[in-house]
């Protein structure tokens, strides 16, 4: 394995994208692309990309909006368009036909949006603690059937704006609620895994690279007559992941669809049927007052959600494996970097070298 890992501005037909890029040594067997999630970027994967096997040329951009790609605003009623646009985009730069894709937390909708729009690019997907395929809030049932029809609870007025001010302020103390508290309480399981000194610093740098306002992090919004008062804007992160404009159901019905690896934690806090990011689930306990109560506005299943829609897949053709690893956070990648590496070496070996379809794999 090679720890060969570069940084370099990536010129696009779209955006001018940060990357960075651990190329393979040798004849590239795999060509893989990794996606970053909310409040972060592409330095969450270097460990990761450290340790891929040597046939193996990886490269994770910065979304826009994030780390040191040009900042251009997000069109919140695109739905993961401008990101997913983004990503082709990105392919066409580094001459790649096709990859595998891999997404962690948003960047999992973000590539099944790729699949969507671009499904002959599209190898096989791993989806870290992939969200729902409905979107942050504001909905129920495996369908993703909103509870108001103003999709209340969703978009940038559900963010908590201290935490908001906090990432622009630069806020680098560990006080309640700053980015390096929900680093260690919320992004990794505390209560199993210490990043180092090293690893702590950085990640917080990237997570501090996150441009804010309304064209960014979290967006805008719009008051409602629903609880929590608030619905989504049309502009930035959090709205263009409101299932008012973020809906990837078209994906079971892909023809077919490609092969999935799902690795989540099993104390995932922030995606999960049960998530202390989702205001039901914050009104359920008592966080936040008004709640109307299980009826009118349950907490989002967030992971029932997305197994409806890869079940769904899996019957037009399709396949997928859910991984679910004990005393797991929200970071799979970083929180079990061997059991990781294990079941995606595993899963892109399954679908063959680059540029062979795994049928004619199975005929040698």
């Amino acid at each position: 394995m090679t720890g060969n890992v570069l940084s370099r501005m990536l010129d696009t037909a779209r955006i001018r994208t940060q990357v960075l890029e651990r190329p393979a040594t040798g004849e590239a067997r795999h060509r893989l692309l990794l996606v970053h999630g909310n409040v972060s970027s592409s330095e969450f994967f270097r460990d990761l990309m450290t340790a891929l096997p040597d046939d193996v040329h990886a490269v994770a951009p910065d979304l826009r909006g994030y780390g040191a790609t040009e900042p251009l605003p997000v069109d919140a009623t695109r739905g993961l368009l401008d990101w997913s646009d983004d990503l082709l985009a990105v392919l066409d730069a580094l001459a790649w036909d096709s990859a595998h894709l891999l997404g962690w937390s948003l960047g999992g909708g973000v590539i099944m949006q790729a699949a969507i729009d671009a499904p002959q690019r599209v190898r096989s997907l791993t989806l870290a603690a992939g969200l729902s395929p409905y979107g942050f809030g504001g909905t129920h049932g495996p369908d993703g059937t909103p509870n108001t029809p103003d999709f209340a609870g969703s978009g940038g007025g559900t963010v908590n704006a201290a935490f908001v001010t906090a990432v622009a302020a630069d806020d680098r103390s560990d006080a309640p609620g700053s980015p390096r508290d929900v680093l260690r309480k919320f992004y990794v399981n505390p209560a199993r895994f210490t990043p180092t000194r090293e690893q702590e610093e950085a990640w917080l740098d990237a997570m501090l690279s996150t441009r804010t306002g309304d064209d960014h992090y979290p967006g805008d919004h719009t008051s409602s007559t629903h609880w929590p008062n608030v619905a989504p804007g049309t502009r930035g992160v959090a709205n263009a992941f409101s299932p008012k404009y973020q809906n990837l159901a078209a994906f079971a019905q892909m023809n077919p669809p490609p092969p999935v690896l799902w690795v989540r934690g099993d104390a995932d806090a922030i995606v999960g049927d049960a998530s202390l990011f989702d205001f039901a689930q914050l009104g359920a306990l008592g966080v936040v007052p008004g709640w109307p109560g299980a009826d009118a506005c349950p907490p989002q299943p967030m992971l029932s959600q997305l197994r409806a829609v890869l079940d769904a897949a899996r019957a037009r053709g399709g396949s997928y494996r859910e991984v679910v690893l004990p005393g797991v956070g929200h970071s799979p990648f970083l929180e079990a970097p061997d059991a990781f590496l294990a079941e995606l070496s595993s899963h892109l070996n399954a679908a063959g070298p680059d540029g062979v379809e795994p049928k004619e794999m199975e005929r040698n």
